[in-house]
């Protein structure tokens, strides 16, 4: 037996085996599967976000910050077009979520949603006869008419698929919080393996004041029960650093060194060999997702939608439209002595 692997050996002079540490060599190595493949060559532009692979890293960054990279239709399309990109790269071992400008995510973009029955933007995706169809889904929220929660929940729930290719994604994903992650922002971040902010970023669903429910439904499977009531009861926000002392963010730091935390953090899980880290996420999302993830989304997308169709929910639709979704939000939130607070 010992004579047949020492043969075995000698005809296998390059065999990874030979080599120190082969195995952090990654995709394409020498004897890979896809060491004779050409690399990937897709390209897209996106509406909402651009997408780079920088060495083993992925990093796919919101870009409309003129408007806080509020979330439009395009926005979970773009999405889980630019996850699967890259966890079809064999280069690609973490994936980088975060955002341009003053802030990760502030959230649907309400000059859309609230102020301008959901006309879309310019040269979006035409989805005109469909139950994505912004006329229609305008009819559906006109307070004088009838409103069809599934006609709703079709629309809500695709967003929260995109949004979710974050955590069903074979590759470890992470996202980079600063500034803000509120509303629909914390449907995108909770998605994410791991969570790493700036201590003064402001983390929250204010909107469950009026006008809204967590459609994602992770804050219990983040936070546990207690804290994520906290949170919801009251629609306070968390900064940063109480976020990753309630165990929401693995890390926070001062915003200044928060690029290259981050970047070391991601540096690490880069080192790994992608079907260790493939086989780590398997194994422990086995275990978030038998805690009911799926049925806490649907719930909360269902509920979400009733939200918004209450005679409180339209009070804030009609007031959004009447004087602008700023000084709607400004009405909601100085009660709780905290609009525009961080």
């Amino acid at each position: 037996m010992q004579e047949a692997f020492h043969v075995n050996q000698a005809d296998h002079e390059h065999h990874s085996g030979r080599r120190p540490a082969a195995w952090y060599e990654g995709a394409p190595g020498p004897d890979s599967p896809f060491a004779d493949r050409p690399d990937p060559r897709e390209e897209r532009d996106y509406r909402t976000l651009t997408y780079e692979r920088d060495g083993r890293i992925a990093r796919i960054t919101f870009d409309r910050a003129e408007k806080g990279n509020t979330i439009t239709p395009d926005t979970p399309i773009d999405l889980a077009h630019a996850v699967e990109r890259a966890d079809l790269d064999p280069r690609v071992h973490v994936i980088l979520v975060s955002g341009r400008g003053k802030g990760f995510c502030g959230g649907y973009d309400l000059d859309m949603f609230a102020e301008h029955g959901m006309s879309p933007a310019d040269g979006a995706v035409d989805r005109a006869g469909t139950a994505l169809d912004p006329s229609v889904q305008a009819a559906n929220h006109n307070p004088w008419g009838t409103w069809d929660p599934m006609l709703d929940y079709a629309m809500m729930s695709r967003f929260n698929r995109g949004f979710a290719s974050l955590l069903h994604a074979d590759k470890p994903t992470v996202a980079k919080l600063h500034g803000f992650a509120v509303a629909g922002g914390t449907d995108i971040a909770l998605h994410a393996d791991q969570i790493i902010c700036a201590d003064d970023t402001k983390i929250g669903y204010p909107p469950t004041r009026v006008w809204g429910i967590p459609a994602a439904g992770l804050w219990a499977h983040r936070l546990g029960d207690q804290r994520a009531k906290r949170l919801l009861f009251t629609g306070d926000c968390l900064t940063g650093k109480q976020a990753a002392e309630w165990g929401l963010a693995v890390e926070s730091c001062p915003a200044d060194e928060l690029d290259a935390r981050t970047e070391d953090l991601v540096g690490r899980i880069a080192r790994m060999p992608i079907n260790q880290l493939m086989m780590a996420k398997l194994a422990l999302n086995s275990a978030l997702l038998q805690q009911g993830v799926a049925n806490s989304a649907m719930i909360g997308t269902v509920f979400d939608g009733i939200s918004r169709h209450t005679r409180e929910g339209y009070a804030f639709q009609l007031r959004a439209a009447t004087v602008g979704f700023r000084q709607a939000v400004r009405e909601r939130d100085e009660p709780f002595g905290d609009h525009k607070r961080g």
